[in-house]
């Protein structure tokens, strides 16, 4: 009876602990992403991290198969029609991308295969990025993916292309 009483304390004991887990990483801010014809493609999400690095979970669909840039930039504004209004890369004091030094910016991600279905699923992380100080400023942010590729190098943007897709940052505070 011991045993099993043990059994059920650690299985309990464990429950709380994933239960603690999942609420403490909620996502500190969350992207709607849409189209230039305003069609709903999915959700991106950021969530802190204890490490201080920033998650960031991509769930979108309807987006067209092939390599595609994706940044998070400095405006939490996507009313143009071409998404020029979400302003450049949010790059606080760096250079653009990986291959350039004093690179990359805090908002530059690798580039992403979009499978021949349309859909985007990935989880990234950023360690220079702050939610407090990046995403939830006065201006907020955006998530926006590109027509072409980013070369990792181009100045200030990576020679990526038009902008496909585009989301508002909101955050629970």
């Amino acid at each position: 009876m011991k045993s099993v009483t043990t059994l059920f304390l650690a299985a309990g004991l464990a429950l709380g602990a994933t239960a603690l887990h999942a609420q403490s990483m909620q996502p500190a801010a969350i992207a709607n992403v849409s189209d230039a014809e305003g069609n709903d493609l999915g959700q991106v999400s950021l969530t802190d991290t204890a490490s201080g690095q920033v998650l960031v979970d991509i769930d979108l669909s309807g987006l067209p198969p092939g390599v595609h840039a994706i940044h998070l930039h400095e405006t939490g504004d996507c009313s143009a029609s071409d998404f020029t209004s979400a302003g450049g890369h949010i790059a606080g004091d760096a250079k653009h991308g990986v291959m350039a030094e004093g690179g990359p910016h805090p908002g530059d991600m690798p580039n992403v295969t979009v499978a021949e279905d349309g859909t985007l699923k990935l989880q990234v992380f950023l360690p220079a990025l702050s939610i407090e100080e990046m995403i939830a400023d006065a201006d907020g942010a955006a998530f926006v993916m590109h027509s072409g590729q980013d070369d990792y190098v181009s100045q200030p943007s990576g020679d990526a292309g038009s902008r496909l897709a585009c989301g508002v940052f909101t955050t629970g505070g």
